[in-house]
């Protein structure tokens, strides 16, 4: 054949074309088919949460019994409907050792749990949720949990006392979903994320330092939520961006922190912002770049759910900001 009748080379062009309508098809089909699905599932019966007298010191104790007692009841309705797996984390929420400040079992589900004695504690950590976290995964983000205190116990200085509490207090994002790409669920969440944060403080008092721990999507919700929240400290970490484009304009006293582990997947989501159909999707500025201004801080080689892993980098200088050690956390 003729070197003048050799098919020419397909164009780049031509493939970054083909490129581009796959990744638009994939967005349609997860904005149809995700909400449908989402729609389709059966909800799980649980009763109405507990009522309960306002949050105090001297009310501790009786909301954790009101909050077990219905997280029993939750538990013999999802059997009744036959969701053992249901039926089984609520049963395990309701055994006596449990410390529940909320409890509702309807539906994903959500609870808030303290670790350590939330009335007379002077350090206080709350931890906020990313992605697909509910009662049915309930455990894992329950051992970060445990994994802070314990390590917290361990390094507190004498007569510094600290408690952990685990807030799932909102309906989290599926990470295959539509959900995760807007800062709907956070816009929804950070109201009562901040209500919770007063709460806190009213139990603990002035002189407590409280720490807001934030994790994947759950930065997003503590963004949300920053502006004047009475807090020390606000640590990002695997977060796919804020929503804000600086720490700055958290428009917060806190001292912001993030660190993202060398491993995490997260790295490779664009941090853009931009219009889609209608809907604005990303959260815009990394909060581990120099133009966010965050405090950076070490994490190590972990992946982005290793943050709280016992022995990791980036607990224990999650560990040095809860306890106001600020000069010993490592920078990135």
């Amino acid at each position: 054949m003729p070197a003048s009748d050799t098919p020419p080379p397909q164009p780049q062009r031509r493939r970054t074309h083909r490129w581009r309508r796959a990744t638009l098809a994939a967005l349609i089909t997860a904005a149809v088919v995700a909400p449908l699905s989402a729609a389709a599932r059966p909800q799980i019966p649980a009763p109405p949460p507990a009522t309960l007298a306002p949050l105090t010191a001297t009310t501790l104790d009786a909301a954790y019994k009101a909050n077990r007692t219905n997280a029993a009841q939750a538990s013999r309705m999802a059997a009744a409907h036959g969701d053992h797996q249901r039926a089984a984390a609520d049963r395990a929420m309701a055994t006596p050792s449990r410390h529940l400040l909320a409890y509702d079992g309807r539906g994903e589900g959500q609870a808030t749990e303290v670790f350590g004695d939330l009335a007379t504690a002077t350090r206080i950590a709350v931890l906020v949720p990313g992605s697909d976290t509910s009662l049915d995964t309930y455990d894992r983000f329950r051992a970060t949990a445990i994994a802070l205190q314990d390590r917290l116990a361990r390094e507190a200085p004498q007569g510094t006392r600290t408690a952990v509490v685990a807030w799932l207090g909102y309906t989290t994002p599926g990470t295959v979903s539509t959900t995760v790409l807007t800062t709907d669920r956070a816009d929804q969440a950070a109201p009562r994320l901040r209500e919770f944060i007063t709460e806190v403080r009213h139990i603990a008092g002035r002189k407590a330092g409280i720490s807001l721990l934030c994790h994947s999507y759950g930065t997003v919700v503590c963004a949300r939520a920053a502006p004047g929240l009475d807090v020390q400290d606000i640590a990002l970490v695997g977060s796919p961006g804020t929503g804000a484009d600086t720490a700055t304009a958290l428009h917060t006293r806190a001292r912001v922190w993030a660190a993202r582990g060398s491993d995490d997947w997260v790295a490779e989501v664009p941090h853009v912002r931009a219009d889609l159909f209608g809907w604005t999707v990303g959260f815009g500025t990394d909060p581990v770049s120099p133009a966010f201004g965050a405090r950076v801080f070490a994490a190590g080689p972990g992946g982005h759910s290793d943050y709280f892993r016992p022995g990791s980098v980036s607990l224990a200088n999650l560990t040095r900001i809860v306890l106001g050690d600020t000069k010993e956390v490592t920078r990135a």
